[in-house]
């Protein structure tokens, strides 16, 4: 793998990281591994929280879930909040509806709910992209499913607007909300790197402080939507993922910090 090439003006030593996430429960985290092999202060901070939405205001949206053939998940949120809808509205899921997940983690996850091998899971590796690549293999092959797309309020409309421009019969059920945490607490906080997985993180940035100045704090993204806010609010994209031979945000910031660190 060649080495990547950053802007030297801003390569400035690591010592503390801030991510956008819970804190790891697994003591062999990746970050948490990263924070042994550099001697760094790594904290964890979602700059985002989840409201569920009431059986009340999702009887609201007209939604029957049993009116569909195929489920999409793009998270653990939607699988939490779809089966806690279900299960407060008494529906149980039929053994032949089929799913479509984001990732394996995604489709594994839903073993906390149904007996998986039992069901038609279809999933991506890890990206909407790649999601919609086997959705539209499936598609060949079933094309009369009706799909139902559990999400949150501000989710990007990427799987709407495929399923609308493939003539789908769909329903895009809103079971959660996205809205930004309270981050007071971080106002007098500096922080070497910023790390980002999804850009409701960076909309929660710029609304808690609008006067944000980045200066040399490093700003690490991963995927391209949160790339692409962190362009959008005028900031530096430092670290990015995934790229080529590089999957995961701990690899970035880890080949990053033996280049910053040197």
């Amino acid at each position: 793998m060649s080495e990547i090439k950053y802007d030297k003006k801003r390569l400035h030593p690591v010592k503390s990281i801030l991510v956008d996430q819970p804190k790891p429960k697994d003591p062999n985290s990746p970050f948490l591994r990263l924070a042994n092999q550099f001697d760094l202060k790594i904290d964890f901070v979602p700059f985002i929280k989840i409201d569920p939405v009431s059986i009340k205001d999702f009887r609201k949206q007209k939604i029957n879930i049993l009116n569909h053939t195929a489920i999409i998940f793009t998270s653990r949120n939607a699988v939490d909040h779809f089966f806690r809808i279900a299960e407060g509205m008494n529906v149980t899921i039929p053994t032949d509806m089929k799913y479509f997940c984001i990732s394996d983690q995604t489709a594994n996850y839903l073993q906390k709910y149904i007996v998986i091998r039992k069901r038609k899971i279809f999933t991506g590796t890890r990206t909407i992209a790649e999601l919609l690549d086997v959705m539209k293999e499936i598609m060949k092959k079933f094309p009369d499913e009706k799909y139902l797309f559990p999400c949150s309020n501000i989710t990007r409309d990427t799987i709407s607007t495929f399923l609308k421009e493939s003539d789908c019969i769909f329903s895009e059920a809103i079971i959660y909300n996205t809205v930004p945490s309270d981050l007071k607490k971080l106002k007098k906080v500096f922080y070497d790197i910023l790390v980002f997985y999804t850009p409701y993180g960076i909309d929660s940035l710029i609304k808690n402080f609008p006067d944000f100045e980045q200066n040399n704090t490093r700003i690490a993204g991963f995927g391209k939507n949160t790339a692409k806010a962190i362009k959008e609010n005028n900031l530096k994209l430092d670290i990015k993922a995934p790229m080529k031979d590089i999957t995961s945000m701990t690899r970035a910031i880890e080949l990053y910090i033996k280049q910053s660190n040197a």
